[in-house]
């Protein structure tokens, strides 16, 4: 087991255990920094262990009896679909457009864990056939975000869910987790068929973030959660810098790349 990416999965599994969010968005950035994989291949592999992170999450909320099944099933068909389409639009991307959007996307989770108590529930939840199209949106919106970037898209589904559908903030979670599972899935093994998957570094990822998400989740109850949220904001703030300027390679450099490689061949 490769021990610098138990201890990176370690690491984003307790952070979002702390805040409950998946791992992928410290994941990512930390196997590009220390792990020195692309960001493909940086998206790739830690969307198989978003795919662990799902399955653990899930049963520990469907233990407590809050996570919406028939909601999670509407979620899923959308998802599975938008994944595919994100990761086969990412592997379009070059590496620095993909770090930025990256890069963005990190600003945008910083917000919403900022305004997360202040998001309001609808008056009545939505029922019956009324309630399929946010779900599917909801679904959709994840899914792309999931399979673009290498996370679960529980930052996009879980405020839908909240303020569309008018899912209970607990029960939202647990069903954005099982939701993720099969867009998890999907997302990863297109990335896969290109090529991008850290098959060396995906056992002690997941391993470190199932362990890492449990001890931050009991961590979390012990901590004031104003704090956490602000405190992995400045962080996400603080990575999503170094993201959002990202720029092409100055064409010298990739014209002696270019050499390099066919001076090889």
């Amino acid at each position: 087991m490769n021990l610098s990416s138990l201890w990176i999965g370690t690491l984003a599994g307790v952070f979002g255990g702390l805040v409950g969010l998946g791992g992928g968005v410290i994941a990512v950035p930390l196997m590009v920094s220390f792990l020195k994989l692309s960001q493909h291949r940086a998206t790739a592999t830690s969307l198989v262990a978003v795919v662990f992170t799902g399955i653990t999450g899930a049963i520990t909320y469907a233990t407590q009896g809050t996570v919406d099944w028939v909601a999670s099933l509407l979620i899923i068909p959308t998802a599975m679909i938008a994944a595919r389409a994100g990761a086969l639009f990412a592997n379009k991307l070059s590496e620095w457009r993909l770090k930025r959007i990256f890069g963005w996307y990190l600003i945008a989770v910083a917000l919403i864990l900022i305004l997360k108590p202040y998001i309001p529930h609808v008056a009545e939840p939505l029922e019956g056939a009324v309630r399929i199209l946010p779900l599917a949106v909801a679904g959709a919106f994840a899914g792309f975000a999931s399979g673009l970037l290498g996370v679960g898209g529980g930052t996009v589904i879980v405020p839908i869910l909240v303020l569309l559908a008018g899912l209970e903030q607990h029960v939202a979670q647990g069903t954005s987790l099982l939701a993720m599972i099969p867009s998890a899935l999907v997302g990863s093994y297109t990335h896969y068929r290109h090529g991008n998957l850290a098959q060396e570094v995906v056992p002690g990822l997941v391993v470190g973030i199932i362990a890492g998400a449990f001890a931050g989740g009991l961590v979390a109850n012990q901590l004031p959660e104003l704090w956490l949220r602000v405190v992995f904001a400045v962080v996400l703030v603080w990575t999503a810098a170094r993201y959002v300027g990202a720029r092409p390679k100055p064409a010298g450099r990739l014209e002696a790349q270019a050499d390099n490689g066919n001076a090889k061949i």
